[in-house]
């Protein structure tokens, strides 16, 4: 008989405790421990077969930094090119990729694209699935018409034996979906448990990075939309990424939140077709389907995506609040950062909206995740209130700070030249942010303080 042993597992950081409290000691934390059973058995993680001291590729050698041979694993691509931009240009071999993202989202689907094509090109490529059948696996990918001859599919819950089986076929790459339904038979604890999820990921991991074998595990998310399961999780996988989007959009976006290989808050844009996920190559065309018609409380600002700007539509409709504490809903920006802007136009705008209902939303399930887009925001929402449409031609961005000056923003120039690329005529922008040589075709209006931007419209 195996001894059972109870402890208690912070949700957050992984950290154990002997006994329940209601802070962890760690993380400072509250209310995130959670029982866990577990043998006295040691970890599978400890009892693979195929480890070894040192991971593969690597010496135990001290080396200097600068006589590092960085050619010795070269990327490959994804065959997705904006799957490669999220990843920092490609596949790395012995990376960990995490996957996450609402059901329904599309990882499931995305992955089978990858390893369809990776397959027909020649690399050996194995994809276990814990969560469906061979046969709803098989129907997906011949109603997205995906080459199926040469790739490997597997059907199994058990880490022991998918490491077993990935052995025998030495694939390069191969996908795990998903992690939430694994389990070690040496783990006495039901699948999807804090200790099944940490101890099948570092089992999993511990293979790829021996034998520089891409694996990508994918995730479930919360109710919150967060990734489930421990933290720890986030910290021992080599890249995440989270497949933003939904059934109310056809549109899905790639968010790179973690990234050892490339820069993060990458975003690569999709489509969900027929086909599968096809990639957008200019994003900025499909987040500015506008009516022909001026609409008052309408605006294209400028954000910057990654290494790369993009032009979406802000939308704000301001209307007399029946109730004593007016509403402040936002979809797809930060709900306090408008809270705060609107503070500022009343104090340094003169415009007073504390009885107003106050809505804004970014077009397309897009996420603000920078200040870029404070100034765009306010003059949508001054125009819908004064109700009066701003030219279609315009375009915004720059930052507000509480004295009501506006901020210069990162990669200035390269915005204008995007909007000038598609067709706008006329920019608001920082002074700062004004470029010193005139860019054809577009007027350019730098502004310093909050009361000068909105004269300005």
């Amino acid at each position: 008989m195996v001894k059972v042993k109870t402890i208690y597992v912070c949700n957050d950081c992984g950290a154990e405790h002997s006994q329940w409290q209601g802070q962890c000691a760690v993380c400072k934390a509250w209310n995130t421990l959670s029982r866990v059973q577990q043998g006295n058995s040691s970890s599978p993680a400890a009892n693979a077969d195929f480890r070894r001291e040192g991971y593969a590729g690597e010496t135990s050698d001290v080396q200097n930094l600068a006589d590092i041979d960085l050619h010795a694993l070269p990327r490959y691509s994804s065959s997705i090119v904006e799957l490669d931009r999220v990843l920092g240009g490609g596949l790395v071999p012995g990376s960990v990729i995490l996957v996450g993202g609402n059901p329904g989202a599309g990882k499931s689907t995305v992955l089978l694209q990858i390893l369809c094509n990776l397959s027909s090109t020649g690399k050996s490529a194995l994809y276990v699935t814990g969560e469906e059948s061979l046969q709803q696996v098989g129907m997906r990918a011949n109603r997205l018409n995906l080459p199926q001859k040469h790739l490997k599919i597997f059907a199994e819950t058990n880490v022991e034996k998918i490491c077993h089986a990935a052995q025998e076929h030495k694939p390069e790459i191969f996908v795990v979906d998903s992690i939430q339904v694994m389990h070690s038979s040496e783990v006495p604890s039901a699948p999807g448990s804090l200790s099944q999820v940490r101890e099948s990921a570092a089992y999993l991991i511990q293979y790829a990075k021996q034998t520089n074998t891409v694996l990508i595990l994918v995730g479930h998310v919360t109710k919150e939309g967060n990734l489930a399961g421990p933290k720890v999780l986030e910290h021992m996988i080599d890249c995440f990424v989270m497949l933003e989007g939904g059934g109310d959009t056809k549109y899905r976006i790639l968010r790179g939140q973690k990234n050892r290989f490339g820069a993060i808050n990458e975003i690569g844009v999709f489509a969900m077709t027929e086909q599968g996920l096809l990639e957008v190559k200019n994003p900025s065309a499909i987040f500015l389907a506008r009516e022909e018609q001026e609409t008052p409380g309408s605006l294209v600002m400028v954000l910057w995506e990654g290494t790369r700007p993009l032009l979406v539509e802000i939308q704000a409709l301001v209307d007399t609040s029946p109730l004593g504490n007016p509403r402040r809903v936002t979809v797809g920006l930060e709900q306090n950062r408008l809270a705060m802007l609107l503070a500022v136009l009343h104090r340094h705008g003169g415009l007073y909206m504390a009885d107003q209902d106050v809505f804004v939303n970014v077009v397309g399930g897009v996420k603000v995740m920078e200040t870029s887009a404070d100034l765009a925001l306010v003059l949508a929402i001054v125009s819908s209130f004064r109700d009066f449409a701003l030219p279609q031609d315009l375009v915004v961005f720059g930052e507000i700070g509480l004295a009501g000056e506006i901020r210069p923003v990162p990669g200035g120039q390269e915005r204008l030249f995007e909007a000038a690329k598609h067709g706008f005529k006329k920019a608001i922008v920082p002074k700062t942010n004004v470029p010193k040589n005139r860019i054809d075709g577009l007027e350019v209006i730098g502004v310093s303080k909050l009361s000068q931007a909105i004269d300005s419209i």
